[in-house]
């Protein structure tokens, strides 16, 4: 295997078509759907597959036994080489997805046209050595996720970020990342638009302050080095920001005033989890910047007054420039143009008369005829995805982002408010986003009825659910949750089950022309604690069985299925949404254009620790062509000998212990 240390002109035109990303939908465009719903591979995807499945017997057998420890290569002249970038990218894929990716496979597959690699499902392969050749040989990656690597020393990290200057995408989810990786990717990264530092315990809040323009203040510096007064930066034009479960033993004020501090100086920040942003959206809201002072002081960086007074400038900038010509504010000379023009109409000589404490009459002029209202400090965040915040700030966040779709909530069950209960400020402040909302999260240790007046004003328009660690009781309002938000796709309730039995009454009888549906459900998951010295959970929760066979039958378009210590039979409702299904098939015979069928759409089930029979199974394989894995650990009433039968079935990956 020649070495080489640039791609000669012919292989690199061959790299640049460009065609649709299957990584990151499902397969889609990799596959036709036939009439019974078989998936039949496209040419591409069938090669890409013998690829995978040859890999480890031809090339990877010759580079391992030959090569990989004798020789350490800048780049590698092999067949990948000559495929598309995009071909690279999807085989690397299907080898990690399918555990097949190995060391000296992904030394053949670290490509210069490589433009996203993720090695998130593999972290164990990356090492030093790995990281040193990522940055030597890929250094026109668009996308990198090092998620898990725990591996990678911060020297090592830096020396790799440092080469990548095209990067937009970066996850360094739990990787140990400090303060110098922060730095590096600021300095460095002048593309990035999504970062992930979440689970980094080695970074404190104050360490993201580079992320947003650091500007040291002239009082502060002789606190810090001559070498760090002169290392200042434009912020990164970053949407999406991540970090949460970082910085163990900080002070809780750190990640209030890191957050306020992120949240003014990033202008283009859409999604955002932060420890902190809850109370910092209050702080801005209110404009009670001096307690941050200490803080910036201590950090050396500008103040958040001034840096709030900077963000209401260029907001200000831009909403006159739409009015005035009906465009936008535009970087580099013009917008310094737009800017001087903007404050001499304003009647200020320069930035720091603009915004003292109150609005310029032109600017307030302007935002106030808005369709939402202005918060106390009068800006306007671009903020649509919140996560981690409290129902105690939910009030200056609806004040602060009036565009909001999705929002990850910790509620405190014994919290009031304000002499109010948190129930009542939850449904009053969700509001304000009622009939937009499209993701909705709760953490919550209460009863799940305690939620259902929050649902029933922001229900109507939400695509995705999240109930966490809720209480449930055999009065649980499951089907008044169903029925209030029809146009779910991903529900997921994980919860406690009931403390008491309930008894076998008719009201499980109710007819099924009746019940809620959700016709457009993809995903579901109902997951129940349990003590891990039952074999079994206990059945207290009967008319749960209702519920399960209305979402079942109600939603044909089901793709994902877990059903988890559910404390209730559910061998019986399985059975009865396939006997349904049948007979719905058996009615639909003749027709050239059969209907979605329950469970005909069904790809991967999750059936742990409940009482399924593996006849229930068997009879789940056969209606679905689609089905790929099914996982029926501890599930007490499929014997060993059974499983051994069963995976024998089709193509299909069963799983028991």
């Amino acid at each position: 295997m020649p070495l080489f240390r640039a791609l000669d002109e012919q292989a690199e035109a061959k790299a640049r078509p460009r065609r649709r990303d299957l990584r990151n939908s499902k397969g889609a465009g990799s596959c036709w759907r036939t009439h019974g719903d078989d998936p039949v591979h496209s040419l591409t995807r069938l090669c890409l597959l013998s690829l995978a499945d040859n890999m480890k017997d031809l090339w990877v057998k010759d580079y391992a036994d030959n090569y990989l420890d004798r020789y350490s290569f800048r780049y590698i002249m092999g067949p990948f080489n000559l495929l598309p970038g995009e071909l690279v990218e999807e085989l690397t894929w299907l080898l990690s997805t399918r555990k097949q990716l190995s060391r000296a496979a992904l030394h053949l597959l670290l490509v210069p046209h490589l433009r996203a690699l993720s090695l998130e499902r593999c972290p164990g392969l990356v090492t030093p050595a790995l990281g040193a050749q990522i940055a030597a040989r890929c250094q026109g990656l668009r996308s990198l996720d090092l998620s898990g690597a725990q591996q990678l020393p911060p020297k090592v990290l830096c020396e790799t970020i440092s080469s990548l200057p095209v990067v937009r995408s970066l996850s360094l989810a739990g990787v140990p990342c400090d303060r110098s990786v922060i730095q590096t990717v600021a300095r460095c990264c002048r593309f990035l638009q999504r970062l992930d530092v979440s689970r980094c315990h080695l970074l404190s809040p104050a360490a993201l302050l580079p992320l947003g323009a650091v500007a040291f203040t002239p009082s502060s510096s002789s606190s810090i080095s001559s070498s760090s007064v002169s290392s200042t930066w434009s912020p990164l034009p970053l949407s999406s920001l991540l970090a949460l479960d970082i910085g163990f033993g900080e002070q809780e004020e750190d990640s209030t005033m890191a957050a306020a501090y992120l949240l003014l100086s990033l202008p283009f920040l859409e999604s955002v989890a932060l420890e902190g942003v809850g109370p910092a959206c209050h702080l801005i809201d209110q404009r009670q910047f001096s307690q941050g002072d200490e803080f910036t002081n201590r950090e050396g960086v500008s103040r958040l007054h001034d840096v709030w007074r900077e963000r209401m400038l260029r907001q200000g900038t831009e909403s006159w420039m739409k009015t005035k010509e009906g465009g936008s504010a535009d970087d580099g000379e013009e917008s310094e143009e737009v800017r001087s023009s903007f404050l001499e109409e304003c009647g200020c000589e320069s930035a720091e008369n603009v915004i003292e404490d109150d609005l310029p009459s032109c600017l307030k002029t302007q935002t106030e005829e808005g369709k939402h209202g202005l918060s106390q400090s009068g800006l306007i965040l671009q903020l649509r995805d919140v996560k981690g915040v409290t129902c105690e700030s939910l009030g200056s966040l609806g004040n602060l982002c009036p565009s909001l779709t999705s929002l990850s909530m910790n509620l405190d069950k014994h919290e009031d408010i304000g002499g109010r209960s948190q129930g009542s400020l939850l449904t009053t402040n969700l509001q304000t986003w009622s009939g937009q909302l499209q993701s909705l999260s709760f953490i919550y240790s209460g009863q799940m009825v305690d939620l259902l007046p929050a649902l029933q004003v922001s229900g109507c328009s939400l695509i995705s659910l999240t109930l966490e660690g809720v209480k449930t009781s055999p009065h649980s309002p499951l089907l008044q949750l169903i029925r209030v938000c029809p146009r779910l796709r991903d529900l997921l309730i994980s919860a406690e089950p009931p403390v008491t039995p309930q008894h076998q009454t008719n009201d499980n009888q109710q007819d099924d022309q009746d019940l809620p549906k959700l016709p457009y459900l993809r995903s579901l998951k109902l997951c129940f604690s349990y003590e891990h010295n039952q074999m079994k959970p206990f059945m207290s929760w009967m008319s749960l069985k209702q519920v399960i066979k209305c979402v079942l039958i109600g939603s044909p378009l089901l793709e994902k299925l877990s059903l988890i210590s559910l404390p209730c039979p559910v061998n019986c409702v399985l059975q009865d949404t396939i006997q349904r299904a049948n007979t719905d098939a058996s009615h639909c015979s003749d027709s050239t254009a059969l209907p979605p069928l329950p469970l005909g759409r069904i790809e991967h089930i999750d059936l742990l620790r409940t009482d399924v029979q593996m006849s229930t199974v068997k009879s789940m394989m056969q209606l679905s062509k689609r089905l790929k894995y099914v996982d029926v650990s501890y599930c007490w009433r499929i014997s060993q000998r059974e499983w051994l039968d069963c995976r024998r079935f089709r193509q299909v990956e069963v799983v028991w212990v």
